[in-house]
């Protein structure tokens, strides 16, 4: 899986996939908007488990307010499924670089203004209601950004190396949960506490004005990839919609990559969402011990991404995925009863483990398999749809998981065998996930404009 033979025939877009300058910029440009935009999206679950409960629920006691808090997060992962499907279209039909203009536009605006917002002890109920729009503006962001800047370099890039260059965009989110929680762990460094619930947590969501900007300048001059390039004469006026076209002809690798991405956002939301506030409010530790720990893990998912997509081109991506899942649910219970031993070091440790065995290993090859599972027509559609619609449970997952604590009467048991029987539902459909050898091509130009495209483009994945 992943790499090609001499068996292969050569194709007309191969020549454009040359590594080099143009690569480099594809792959700075995504990186550096993804980045920006995952530590748009990420501050604001750390801030929702430090502060928004407090600031914008304080009628609320301790407990139901981080749930409330914890409520306004989830809303933004609703608004990411029609995102995927508008900027799937935009992608789909005027280009990969032009959705992932807009998308990177709408969560830096939104995230920057989320900074200047009035907190309910000045204006009331209008506090959490704007705190709620804002999220949902992020969120219809977000649900375009996925799927584009993973495309934009996986389809610049030599065929038996799209592993490796997929999983670098994969690796921002890394970076942007470093990022995000370096900010926040250096406010409540420099400030008391007082100061840093007074206006201390508007500072990491207005420094993201800067990032816009030059998220903005490298998106402008990024190129638009082959795979596009070669398909746009081929696409017929009066062709259906992506996604149309996506729930006629790939239905069932649809169904399978929606189940396959659970294991993925749900573990990851336990680890760095839920678990900040598990720690910080049920074992009633400094705030900072997870923020640390999840600094140190976001780092080493830098090199855990990579390291992921580099073997992924070896064994394959499939392999890759079954390796996370499988660990995603044989760590659920461990990760608490690490949790619970109330040891810096070993919250941690369980930490780094449970983000960068799991969730990290699925994310970094994730975007390469998926894109394998459809054809270049709807690609960016089919990857949107499936990541966004199945990101709407990861969403809910800090919220589901702060009611399975409650109802467990504070043991997080429950957390971990709902963690655990997603994983083994996602690791059932990876494999039944099929293994085409290369990227389905796009038609050529030569074949007409009404001409269909090639078999691979209908249903690539098929086993």
């Amino acid at each position: 899986m992943g790499r090609g033979n001499g068996a292969h025939p050569a194709h007309p877009a191969d020549a454009g996939h040359a590594p080099g300058d143009g690569l480099r910029k594809v792959v700075l440009g995504s990186f550096a908007g993804a980045l920006l935009e995952w530590y748009d999206f990420f501050i604001y679950g750390v801030a929702s488990a430090l502060v928004f409960g407090d600031l914008f629920f304080p009628d609320a006691d301790p407990a139901v307010g981080t749930i409330a808090a914890f409520a306004t997060f989830s809303i933004g992962f609703f608004a990411r499924p029609l995102g995927g499907v508008v900027f799937g279209h935009l992608g789909d039909r005027a280009g990969r670089r032009a959705a992932l203009i807009w998308t990177l536009l709408l969560v830096g605006a939104a995230t920057f203004l989320i900074g200047l917002l009035p907190t309910y002890e000045q204006v009331g109920i209008l506090a959490p209601v704007l705190l709620a729009l804002l999220r949902l503006v992020q969120g219809f962001g977000l649900g375009g950004e996925y799927g584009g800047a993973a495309l934009l370099t996986i389809e610049s890039a030599p065929e038996e190396r799209r592993g490796f260059y997929g999983s670098l965009p994969q690796a921002a989110a890394s970076a942007g949960i470093m990022l995000g929680t370096g900010v926040f762990s250096l406010c409540h460094w420099l400030l008391d506490d007082d100061q840093f619930e007074a206006w201390g947590w508007r500072i990491p969501f207005l420094i993201s004005a800067l990032m816009l900007a030059v998220g903005m300048f490298i998106r402008l001059h990024t190129e638009e990839t082959p795979d596009f390039r070669d398909t746009r004469p081929a696409v017929p006026a009066a062709e259906r919609p992506p996604l149309f076209e996506l729930l006629a002809g790939h239905r069932r690798n649809l169904l399978l990559a929606l189940g396959a991405r659970l294991a993925e956002t749900v573990s990851s939301n336990v680890v760095n969402a839920f678990a900040v506030a598990y720690v910080g409010t049920q074992l009633a530790m400094d705030d900072r011990v997870p923020l640390n720990g999840m600094l140190i893990a976001s780092a080493v998912g830098l090199l855990v991404c990579p390291l992921a997509g580099r073997l992924s081109d070896r064994v394959g991506q499939r392999r890759v995925y079954l390796f996370g899942a499988a660990f995603a649910a044989a760590f659920a219970f461990p990760f608490f009863l690490l949790l619970d031993t109330r040891n810096a070091l070993v919250i941690g440790c369980a930490l780094v483990l449970g983000y960068n065995l799991g969730p990290t290993t699925m994310f970094a090859v994730q975007p390469t398999m998926f894109a394998r599972m459809f054809g270049t027509r709807v690609r960016y559609t089919g990857l949107s749809v499936a990541y966004q619609v199945s990101a709407i449970l990861g969403g809910l997952t800090p919220l589901i998981a702060s009611a399975l604590l409650a109802a467990g009467g504070g043991a997080p048991w429950l957390v971990a065998a709902f963690t655990a029987v997603i994983a083994i539902l996602s690791w059932a459909c990876v494999r039944l996930i099929g293994s085409p050898e290369r990227f389905p091509r796009p038609p050529v130009a030569q074949a007409g404009p009404g001409a269909p495209g090639p078999p691979a483009d209908r249903d690539p994945a098929r086993p």
